[in-house]
């Protein structure tokens, strides 16, 4: 009996596989002794879990399957890949939902791990078809595997693309908004330009001091002062609009 073994004390396993198992389940890969295939994977993972729960599945000589997670048999790694399956399954559907980068980023933090872990799965898979190639059943689950993994690549990539077309889209939003902006206030310096002078010179002329202009009755004075002011706002004008337009260029 070994104490800090991982398999069922009912299993009557290889001493090799016992040696070769530590404390934790470790990475997925798959083990063959006499005749014996013992295949280690992961449950899937969630993005927070610091250590992968592992699952054990044994296969005897005579091709009798056992497992520490289902209750047996040969479709207990079929079971095993389906809970990736519909996790996988879930994640589109989150994909297609997702309308800011928050929601896509935590998908993406979600499909890494599961990617990662149906990459390793495949090759644990794998090395149990080459350790065992007559078993037929051993190639549909590697496979299935392996269409899993490709489908998270897939999901992975629908994701970023998704989350830089969303950057795009709003950078382009702000580059309009600032053009609309900039062109607000180009023409309200331009409006600026126009009654800067005649501002200037009704402060300096509203002064309370004498000027001379008391002695006319007629508004003449008046209207000289607007023209000049008027004159010099459109040459204040001209000098920015050409400003601009050397910018532009």
């Amino acid at each position: 009996m070994h104490e800090s073994s991982l398999l069922p004390a009912t299993w009557n396993v290889p001493e090799e596989f016992h040696d070769r198992l530590g404390k934790r389940a470790g990475r997925q890969r798959t083990m063959v002794a006499e005749g014996h295939l013992l295949i280690i994977l992961h449950a899937a993972p969630n993005p927070d879990d610091m250590n992968r729960k592992g699952r054990f599945f044994w296969r005897e000589p005579d091709a009798i399957w056992h497992d520490t997670e289902f209750q047996g048999g040969p479709d207990a790694l079929n079971r095993h890949l389906q809970e990736y399956e519909e996790i996988l399954e879930d994640f589109d559907e989150k994909i297609d939902q997702a309308t800011s980068s928050v929601e896509y980023l935590e998908v993406l933090n979600h499909l890494g791990p599961v990617h990662r872990s149906l990459c390793h799965a495949t090759q644990a898979l794998q090395m149990a078809r080459e350790a065992v190639p007559k078993d037929k059943i051993l190639i549909d689950y590697r496979d299935n595997s392996y269409r899993l993994e490709r489908t998270a690549e897939l999901l992975i990539e629908d994701a970023k693309n998704s989350l830089e077309y969303l950057i795009a889209k709003r950078a382009e939003e702000q580059a309009e908004v600032s053009a609309r902006i900039e062109l607000s206030s180009h023409r309200l310096n331009l409006l600026i330009a126009y009654f800067f002078p005649i501002a200037t010179l009704s402060t300096i002329f509203g002064s309370n001091f004498r000027h001379g202009y008391e002695q006319y009755m007629t508004p003449i004075p008046f209207w000289v002062m607007v023209a000049a002011g008027l004159a010099l706002g459109f040459l204040i004008h001209l000098f920015l609009k050409r400003g601009t337009n050397q910018k532009a260029k």
